[in-house]
């Protein structure tokens, strides 16, 4: 695809961007946003995000993107539930941290366990009822994406790494499908998933 053609398919992506994706995109960055401040805003905020990318990912034939919204809203509720926890003294009671190497490992086997599944799931739905799926890119998007969001409800540093890794997967995974506004928000949160890795970081080394 020639960078006029790209441009081309970027701008009328753009004009066919429904207000429901608008939406959803503009939530999804203030989301992060929120998360990067560590600011328990980012799970309300998120919820909206993610309702209605269930229903735009079902629409387009990302079923693995879809089932990540949903594990999304879960998560979005226990992990309000978490940040907002508070000891005695009326004080936070969890805090950034570095995962030990016994966790980093649990968390691989977790993404390589649902990615196992997911891609499964995903080759059967395309030869069955849903042709437009693309099983090992939405897998591996969704894989890290289900990893970072139980990362980040427990507040580990190392969930940026997911996110970052969901970021570029997702981009060209959207943008193929149609959702070129969409496209452009993982083009933006990839961005903020490097500014919050940095600054998570800190965080964690002051604890």
């Amino acid at each position: 695809m020639s960078p006029a053609t790209l441009y081309q398919s970027f701008i009328d992506g753009l004009l066919q961007t429904s207000a429901l994706e608008f939406i959803a995109v503009l939530a999804g960055i203030a989301s992060v946003w929120f998360s990067k401040k560590e600011q328990v805003l980012v799970y309300p905020v998120g919820l909206i995000n993610t309702t209605i990318f269930v229903y735009l990912s079902f629409k387009g034939h990302l079923l693995g993107e879809a089932s990540v919204n949903i594990y999304y809203t879960v998560m979005s509720v226990y992990g309000w539930w978490l940040w907002t926890r508070k000891n005695d003294q009326q004080q936070t009671i969890l805090q950034i941290q570095f995962s030990s190497s016994k966790e980093v490992l649990q968390q691989l086997l977790f993404f390589a366990a649902f990615y196992v599944v997911l891609y499964t799931a995903l080759y059967f739905s395309k030869t069955s009822f849903a042709p437009g799926a693309i099983p090992w890119a939405d897998a591996l998007s969704s894989a890290a994406a289900y990893t970072g969001m139980w990362l980040m409800a427990k507040k580990k540093v190392e969930s940026w790494y997911y996110w970052i890794a969901t970021n570029i997967f997702s981009i060209p995974l959207y943008f193929v499908k149609g959702y070129v506004f969409t496209s452009v928000q993982f083009a933006v949160l990839l961005a903020l998933a490097v500014a919050g890795l940095i600054a998570w970081r800190k965080k964690a080394q002051l604890v």
